[in-house]
Parts: structure tokens; sequence; C-alpha cells
């Protein structure tokens, strides 16, 4: 396999736009195509409980242009798409949680966002490619594993259910406006770079806010639940390999390919951070959707990827980073 790095030479010049850019995945595509030479605009806005930290790219900051914006804003997002070679349409709700008790909220940024998006691209950039960031919870209620991208969708929270909704959007703008498109469908992820103020994102993210705190790790019932956890940069590397590819529109599955038990994953992160405050309430419930596991075939065949971090180097790289930098994502935005 041809490094990463040499087959992202074709991002040189490139104008790309990255919604949601100032969060840990928006932040880590922004550090690598800035990396790789493209004209990076980061559109965020900011929003004090979501994602968004200047600190992620602090070190790319003159050679990015800042918009403070919404992606619901429909004049803002008609100018900033005009002339945009590839967009990494990453802006949302993610908090499925929220998402159940605020769902026109989710409905509005998760749905209707993206409409808005999709729309001012077919008006004034017909020719860029669009790289959207779906979820594994679009297949909601898992009915076997591994989960391939021909799964049934048994959504069990409105976050899902207007994934699936932004997925459609992608899907009938390619179809009836020749719009290209590639979907994501990411597992669980985790890294560096990670808002880390409150739970409602990536756990094992917050495990290590907590491990590092010298909290208990609380997994609750047997801990037996598998989850297939993808390192950032793994994550990254294959949007930015699908943003340069020539797929005109496809759906991908974007994972490991391997599980890992709940109490496994805590007590790896208990070990990386040294502690050894892990218990496991059994009479305690656990909401619980199935194991979850990735078949990545098809993105392996199409894009020629495959992860590269092992859960044992990912953990202890995302440990190092917050040991040096926890306060700039707990005690600020």
């Amino acid at each position: 396999m041809t490094a990463i790095k040499d087959r992202l030479k074709s991002l040189a010049g490139k104008k790309v736009l990255v919604t949601g850019g100032a969060g840990m995945i928006g932040s880590t595509i922004v550090r690598k195509a800035c990396a790789a030479g493209a004209e990076v605009t980061v559109l965020d806005n900011m929003a004090p409980l979501y994602g968004g930290n200047l600190f992620n790219f602090s070190e790319y900051a003159d050679e990015t242009q800042m918009v403070y914006g919404d992606i619901r804003n429909r004049a803002m997002i008609e100018q900033v798409v005009r002339d945009k070679d590839i967009i990494f349409n990453l802006a949302a709700q993610v908090s499925y949680v929220d998402s159940n008790l605020d769902p026109f909220n989710d409905r509005d940024i998760n749905a209707k966002g993206h409409l808005t998006v999709l729309e001012a691209c077919r008006e004034h950039a017909p020719d860029v490619k669009l790289i959207f960031s779906s979820s594994r919870f679009v297949y909601g209620d898992i009915e076997y594993n591994p989960v391939d991208e021909r799964h049934p969708f048994n959504c069990l929270s409105i976050y899902g259910v207007n994934k699936l909704n932004g997925e459609k959007f992608y899907q009938f703008y390619h179809r009836n406006h020749d719009l290209s498109s590639i979907i994501f469908r990411i597992a669980n992820p985790y890294g560096p770079r990670q808002q880390m103020k409150h739970s409602k994102y990536g756990i094992l993210n917050w495990f290590i806010r907590l491990a590092l705190e010298g909290k208990r790790l609380t997994v609750f019932g047997e801990g037996t639940q598998q989850r297939d956890y993808i390192f950032v940069d793994d994550l990254t590397d294959a949007m930015l390999l699908g943003a340069v590819s020539d797929i005109k529109f496809d759906i991908f599955n974007l994972g490991t390919g391997t599980g890992l038990a709940f109490k496994d994953m805590a007590t790896k992160i208990a070990a990386a951070a040294g502690i050894d405050f892990v218990e496991w309430p059994k009479d305690r419930y656990f909401v619980e959707t199935g194991d979850y596991i990735s078949d990545i075939a098809r993105i392996k065949d199409r894009l020629n990827w495959k992860p590269l971090v092992s859960i044992d180097e990912g953990i202890a790289r995302t440990v190092e980073y917050y040991r040096e930098h926890g306060k700039m994502y707990w005690d600020a935005g």
C-alpha cells in the first residue's frame, strides 16, 4: 500500500472547506489538509456544548481562513461553498442522548442543515466533492455482526434517524443533480482534540479524563458489550482518501473491524493512565443496542485503506496528549 501521505499529495492547491472544522475529526482533517498544501477554510459555530476549540489547529491558524457560522445559515453557506473543490461536511449535533431530549434541534442541524449545504452546492458549487460524516447509529438495534452496509436500519435515537435522513439527502442530490458524495458511517471515534467538558460524546475519551483525574471508571452490568473503537488519525485518513478518489458516490462503514469489550476498554485506559479504580456495579442497568463491529471489507477494497493504529497505541497516544493539554479541553473552549 502506497503511503497515505504520498496519496494525499493531490490535495496541494485544492480549496477545501471543513464544516465543524474546530472539532476533533474536523481539526484533524484541517491539520492534514494544510500539511498537504491545501487552501483550507474552517467553518464552525463554536457552540459551547459542542466540540469547537481553536486550540485544535492553532499551529495552522495563519494558513487557514476561519469562518464563524452555522450550516443552517443559508445566505452564509451560499457564499462559503463557492469555488470549493472539496467539502468535509462534519458539522453536527453529536449527542444521541440530547437528540432524544431536543429532537427539533437535532433535526435542524443534522437534517435541515445538511440540506442547506447540498442546495447551496447544487446552485453554486456543482463540481465539488462532498464528504459526509454519518454514524453507526443509523443501524440502531444490531441484528448481526460484523455489520455491513446492507444491515437494516433499526434506529433507536432521533440522532440515528436524522443521520439516515442526511444520507438520503446526499443520495438524492447525487442521483438528481450529479453531486459527488461519499458517506462514512463512523463507529466509535476517539483520540486527541475531542471536547471533554461532559460525557455526552465519546465514552472512551471521557474515561480517559476520569482516569487522569484519578476517578473510578464505572462499567455497568457485566461490561461484555462489544464496540469498535477507531482512532481519529485512521478515521481522517480514510475520509481524506475518499476526497481525493475518483469515486462519485458510495457509502462506507468506517471502523477497525475488531470489537473490544467495554470492560476491557476501561481496563486498558486505567493501565495507560496508571490507576486501578475500575469497578463493575452489576446491579446497574446499561442501556444497550447490542454488540457492534464494523464490516470494513468495502472500504478496504474501494479506498485501499486499512486502520493502522492499534487500540493500545491509540489509547496511549490519547492519554499522552491529554496529560499535556487536558486543561484546554475540560476547562476551556
